[in-house]
């Protein structure tokens, strides 16, 4: 704690003598980022419409993971506003897809999932609303190969693009082996996902109804190991978070009691130590938190 007050101190003492508070938030990003060899780390960090920000490598493209899931909880809420899909619609749900290679089948285990709670209704008509939900709070693959089964990968990610998407591409769905084997992965930048969630915060991503409950979905995410780890307790934040082996990312909106809501979003690959990584987004996510006082309003 006493650390963390004089780490606080230091920026506000420097930004009054004329240094600038980005400047000096980034090489202390970067510093610590550099302390985890052969770390590949994106991040981006800005203030709602304007204001604070830092960018390292923030169009470096990253396999997507879970993060993709982000573009396909948009595209639900743009069909549910244009009336292509209707609030109660629900489907019967499955555990087979099919490839995007050649269009084998393939099927989904609930050993591998991280919502059993989807599983349990395989064979029972059940609502799309509710497959969002588990989607992003639970990070259920199985939802969300459902749903993009449902919207169209190719959709999600025109839609993607229509919002101001650099590189990001939404292909499949998971655990698409072939597909996976043929390099034909799902990716995006932090920018890109910066990009994503300052459209829902500013209503824009969907109507300003559907963008409410989207952050509201956000926000009920049960996996919070990374940027809200680094945050003190209380601190509203809504995020998606997306790993497989060596790879491990967040993307939230951090809501300030004082401030107005802030982006951060870091990604890493070529950390083979998932704790290790985990650290690192935590250790990122409470140096913006503490560095935020000496930026200008």
């Amino acid at each position: 704690m006493v650390i963390r007050v004089l780490f606080l101190m230091a920026l506000i003492a420097q930004s009054a003598a004329g240094q600038d508070p980005a400047a000096l938030l980034r090489d202390r990003v970067v510093a610590r980022i550099d302390a985890v060899p052969g770390a590949t780390v994106g991040v981006v960090f800005r203030e709602v419409g304007g204001g604070a920000a830092i960018f390292v490598n923030p169009d470096s493209v990253f396999h997507a993971a879970s993060t993709m899931k982000v573009p396909v909880m948009i595209e639900y809420f743009r069909g549910v506003d244009a009336r292509r899909i209707r609030r109660d619609q629900d489907l019967l749900l499955d555990t087979v897809f099919t490839s995007i290679v050649d269009g084998s089948p393939y099927a989904l285990s609930a050993s591998v999932d991280s919502d059993s709670t989807v599983f349990a209704r395989v064979g029972q008509r059940v609502p799309l609303r509710w497959l969002v939900d588990r989607m992003i709070v639970r990070s259920s693959n199985l939802a969300t190969n459902t749903l993009i089964a449902l919207l169209d990968a190719r959709k999600v990610d025109a839609t993607a693009a229509s919002l101001g998407t650099r590189s990001m591409k939404v292909l499949r769905g998971v655990e698409d082996g072939k597909a996976f084997q043929a390099g034909l992965n799902n990716q995006a930048s932090p920018r890109d996902l910066a990009t994503l969630l300052e459209a829902i915060e500013a209503g824009k991503a969907a109507s300003r109804e559907s963008c409410r409950e989207m952050i509201g979905i956000l926000a009920s995410q049960e996996f919070n190991t990374e940027i809200p780890a680094g945050l003190p307790g209380g601190v509203r934040v809504a995020h998606k978070t997306g790993w497989i082996t060596g790879v491990l990312h967040d993307a939230a909106l951090v809501y300030p009691e004082r401030r107005k809501p802030y982006v951060l979003v870091v990604m890493t690959k070529g950390i083979p130590d998932r704790a290790v990584a985990r650290q690192l987004i935590a250790d990122i996510s409470r140096l913006v938190w503490e560095a935020i006082p000496a930026f200008p309003r």
